[in-house]
């Protein structure tokens, strides 16, 4: 019935009702209503207070449950919503203030649970994991909250293993569709309901979400986060919001950006939106935006932003205006990195030195979330100069880190792709190139194209043909196993290896061979022609287009042939192909017909027939 016809005496069969199937902000409108009526209304505003709080508006709630303590100063249950309410917002220590009030003897578990929550919010993971081994251990919880710590500490095997302990104690529940959208089932939402609250499922799933997320493994870490219970958006819990978010950034940018500034405006959010949201402005290379939410936001600065990442961010906004300013801030900031790694060098030798294991484990620990530090910084210098083609200087920057990151996946492979854009120094190229393959060989597919195009060219280059044409091989055994497996997926390993040595070829002049073999590289069309491979293509088609306008080479009739050949082909095939992707919060959009493989293919096509005086 319309909310305007309810009469007084039904008000609250409706509220349930609508309480059940969460609508909480009608139920709230009604029982104000009631409120104002009847001043001393317990029961309405106990439920207006539960609505709140289910709508994660937790000042309000806190508002309700603080006026109903004081009304009813004998109802424990209460002073418990009110104390879980202060914790909801944020207010720390007036919520461990209010846990003082319960009832030692009715509500120890409880009291215990809050407080350490409490104490978890304020990172006092110590004082935290006191209260929690305070718990029984067949507490469905217990898991879950010792789980939060070992996470805390780094100890992302282990808290993994609580997760899934946690999971068997409190088992899969049919009617909250755990794992329904994972598996491409349409479920209805299950809403923020009290039976969702008492599992603690959701804190369990972004646990593990953001332990996977932890150990690079990102497919597991969105796997987690679409097996939790079904909810609309506007049901989502700040964490997940923002997990959602930081998970997808590569598939939906957009809509991260979305949800990291909504979250930024709403109190209480995450601690580390704020930090994260100006690191993927910053990997966007959105420098004005990230400005503009520092200097809007100063007063979180001190409060969600270490030394280190505000410095960090300092000089990456830097770089777009004062390029040598950037690189002296980033100088000073790895000069610190540097001295910390040298101590804590020594520390793991002395540790080692006197078989202490667990001072070892300790101070290894500390070195690589140094070394994690340094790794940006080191990079974001070295960018610098990549960005000028001043490689030799890149090369520099890498030498001077040797001490400490010969042995980092990161470093060596830009060292790798440095060497390689020198011309000159191929071979110390492949020396680098070479493991990281060797690392993946019996997955072959999961190493970069990228890095597999660029060893295979390193092997051209210094007459190691034998070793080209056998890593080609392996790739092209891969991607015929995955095309058995699953015919629809497109893979574009091999494409975009021969695309490469088809551009070198091109580039050294060889247009008869190196155009013959980027157009062999795209068949068949349908399933390799894509974003990143006409891209590839288009540029060696450019480049052949602007030797023949400047009269420097001359194409065999029949290569021209071929080429507007090729040309119709991605016509035909590139309606629903990208040509390039666009930054996710570009303000000027291209028009949605220009930007396609078959518009650009158009377009190259035109000039051909214009160069070579062709007719069609």
């Amino acid at each position: 019935m319309p909310l305007a016809t309810i009469k007084d005496g039904e008000y609250t069969a409706t509220v349930y009702k609508m309480i059940k199937e969460g609508r909480y902000g009608d139920a709230i409108h009604i029982l104000s209503k009631e409120h104002q009526k009847h001043t001393k209304s317990r029961a309405a505003l106990s439920l207006i207070g539960y609505c709140y709080y289910h709508m994660q508006d937790f000042t309000n709630a806190a508002e309700c449950y603080e006026q109903l303590t004081q009304l009813h100063p004998e109802v424990e249950d209460y002073k418990l919503y009110y104390a879980q309410s202060l914790y909801g917002a944020c207010a720390f220590p007036e919520a461990m203030k209010a846990t003082f009030l319960l009832d030692s003897t009715t509500s120890h578990t409880k009291m215990i649970k809050l407080q350490a929550a409490i104490k978890y919010g304020e990172e006092d993971f110590s004082g935290a994991k006191i209260l929690v081994e305070q718990l029984p251990q067949e507490d469905p919880d217990y898991d879950v909250d010792l789980g939060c710590l070992l996470y805390k500490e780094g100890e992302y095997e282990e808290a993994c293993k609580k997760f899934m302990s946690s999971m068997n104690v409190l088992g899969y529940q049919p009617e909250l569709s755990i794992g329904m959208t994972t598996e491409g089932i349409d479920v209805r939402s299950v809403g923020n309901t009290l039976v969702l609250h008492e599992t603690a499922l959701i804190e369990a799933f972004n646990l593990k979400a953001a332990i996977e997320y932890q150990l690079k493994n990102y497919a597991a870490a969105q796997e987690a986060l679409t097996d939790m219970p079904p909810r609309s958006e506007e049901e989502l819990d700040p964490v997940t919001l923002h997990n959602q978010a930081l998970m997808n950034m590569d598939s939906k940018p957009t809509e991260g950006f979305e949800k990291l500034a909504f979250l930024l405006q709403q109190n209480p959010f995450p601690p580390v939106t704020f930090g994260n949201l100006l690191l993927l402005y910053c990997k966007y290379e959105y420098f004005d935006l990230a400005a503009d939410v520092l200097a809007e936001n100063a007063h979180l600065t001190y409060k969600f932003l270490t030394p280190y990442l505000y410095e960090f961010l300092d000089a990456m906004i830097t770089c777009q205006t004062a390029p040598e300013e950037a690189f002296r801030k980033f100088e000073e900031t790895a000069g610190k990195l540097t001295e910390q790694l040298r101590k804590v060098t020594k520390q793991v030798q002395e540790a080692r030195h006197n078989r202490d294991e667990e001072s070892l484990k300790k101070y290894v620990q500390d070195y690589d979330e140094v070394l994690e530090r340094y790794i940006p910084v080191l990079m974001a210098q070295a960018k610098i100069y990549w960005n000028r083609e001043n490689y030799s200087m890149v090369e520099k920057i890498f030498h001077k880190s040797l001490e400490f990151c010969n042995e980092h996946d990161t470093w060596k492979l830009n060292v790798a792709h440095v060497l390689f854009m020198q011309d000159n120094k191929y071979k110390e190229a492949i020396g680098f190139y070479e493991p990281i393959v060797k690392k993946h060989y019996e997955n072959i597919l999961n190493v970069s194209a990228i890095v597999l195009a660029n060893l295979c060219v390193s092997y051209i280059m210094t007459s190691q043909n034998e070793e080209a044409e056998e890593l080609m091989r392996k790739i092209e055994k891969e991607e015929e196993q995955i095309s058995y497996d699953d015919p629809d997926k497109k893979i574009f390993h091999l494409c975009i290896v021969n695309l490469v040595i088809g551009t070198l070829y091109c580039a050294k002049g060889n247009y008869d061979f190196g155009i013959s073999r980027v157009i062999k590289s795209l068949e068949p069309y349908n399933k390799k022609l894509g974003t990143d491979t006409w891209f590839y293509a288009k540029r060696c088609f450019l480049s052949l287009l602007e030797n023949m306008a400047k009269h420097m080479i001359m194409l065999r009739d029949s290569v021209v042939q071929e080429c507007i050949q090729f040309l119709e082909h991605c016509e035909l095939y590139g309606k629903d192909v990208l040509a390039i992707i666009e930054q996710p919060l570009e303000e000027n959009r291209m028009h949605i017909g220009k930007n396609t493989v078959t518009y650009e293919s158009r377009l190259i096509k035109a000039l051909f027939y214009e160069v070579t005086g062709w007719n069609e």
